[in-house]
């Protein structure tokens, strides 16, 4: 007896209310883990296979459907025959089992599937570093196809109608007999001719050509929330592709690409400063000018500071995305030895050594991530 298929669901490691976005990202992590070319263990194989089918069935909206209702017997077609299924099938001969277990609609039940939605779109957005910190408004132009304005999306010349499609006498599907040991088998089919629709158009809309879409400029205000960061993604719902003949807009993605900042850097919701201070400077302290994201403060750098020594400005760092309140400025003092010296800086710095005597090492200091971390915790 075969072993019992896996659910297409738990393959991926979702939900069953999973949505189209959350099921992609888990389907791309998997097939990243798993294709045979980076994983070289002996299921390898088979488990891309795997997440590829499942995926393939549950990125599809009608497959899916068939699948949470009929399980694999609704998607896997054998190729016709006593246990072939197109699409997906009803039994004549057992349509109280299947009412009874979900919930009606095995026999005789006619689906439509309507006009297709539209495609998502992608933008790629440059934001200078501020303008990611501090958000704001961006003006956006971009193409899409629209609705034709002639015929409203319906693809049928103004004043027309559409037709009850011949073919499927309106429902949208082709519904077929197959005879059984076990009884009658109703195999179900989109039509070919209207592809679901149940309609078709006999005077196409000379605008549009019956596409009932025309290409259209856009702009629009995308409005950036502050602290975003590189790679963010912005949806924006119904912005997409009109969909063909009057169907849903599908939705368009902003992707965000941060530039670089000359002085600062972000990590996390926290900002670096390297401060170059002179030798004097960190030996007998001093009072310095130095940027922030705000704007120019001066800071106190006491006498003693080593180079590679941290300061953390509360408050002063990248604005919390989902939260109220901003990260950490820190400020790293890096001592600059200087190259060249005039003859009396370096007379002046041969007096001073004389004095001195011999060095000892200071305390080997942590790494920048350590000492952030237990900076932004203390």
């Amino acid at each position: 007896m075969p072993a019992p298929q896996a659910d297409y669901y738990e393959l991926l490691g979702v939900d069953r209310e999973v949505s189209p976005q959350d099921l992609k990202k888990a389907y791309r992590k998997l097939a990243m883990e798993f294709h045979p070319d980076r994983n070289s263990s002996e299921d390898a194989t088979e488990r891309f296979k795997a997440i590829n089918r499942a995926y393939e069935v549950l990125s599809d909206p009608e497959k899916r459907q068939r699948y949470d209702r009929f399980g694999h017997a609704g998607v896997d077609a054998t190729g016709g025959g006593p246990s072939g299924f197109e699409g997906f099938s009803t039994f004549e001969g057992f349509g109280d089992i299947f009412d009874a277990f979900f919930g009606g609609g095995g026999r005789g039940g006619r689906r439509r599937r309507g006009p297709a939605r539209g495609a998502d779109l992608r933008y790629n957005l440059r934001l200078t570093f501020e303008e990611a910190i501090f958000g704001g408004e961006k003006e956006i132009e971009f193409a899409r196809q629209e609705r034709c304005s002639a015929c409203s999306g319906s693809g049928a010349a103004p004043g027309t109608e559409l037709a009850t499609c011949t073919e499927c006498n309106g429902a949208g599907e082709i519904r077929r007999a197959q005879q059984s040991v076990f009884g009658q088998f109703v195999n179900v089919s989109t039509c070919g001719r209207c592809q679901g629709e149940g309609r078709i158009i006999t005077s196409p809309c000379v605008q549009c050509r019956g596409t009932g879409r025309e290409r259209q400029s856009r702009k629009i205000l995308v409005r950036v929330p502050a602290g975003v960061d590189d790679g963010a993604q912005i949806r924006l719902s119904g912005e997409g592709e009109a969909g063909a003949r009057g169907g849903e807009p599908g939705n368009l993605y902003v992707v965000l690409s941060v530039a670089e900042h000359e002085k600062f850097e972000r990590v996390d919701d926290h900002i670096l400063l390297e401060l170059p201070v002179n030798i004097a400077q960190a030996t007998l302290g001093a009072r310095v000018t130095i940027p922030t994201l705000d704007g120019e403060m001066e800071m106190e750098v006491p006498a003693g500071t080593q180079s590679g020594e941290d300061f953390i400005l509360r408050g002063k760092g990248v604005p919390h995305l989902r939260a109220h309140g901003r990260g950490d400025m820190v400020v790293r003092v890096v001592v600059v030895v200087p190259e060249e010296l005039s003859d009396e800086q370096r007379g002046l710095l041969e007096q001073l050594a004389q004095t001195m005597g011999t060095p000892t090492l200071p305390k080997k200091t942590k790494g920048f991530f350590e000492r952030l971390r237990d900076a932004v915790a203390g």
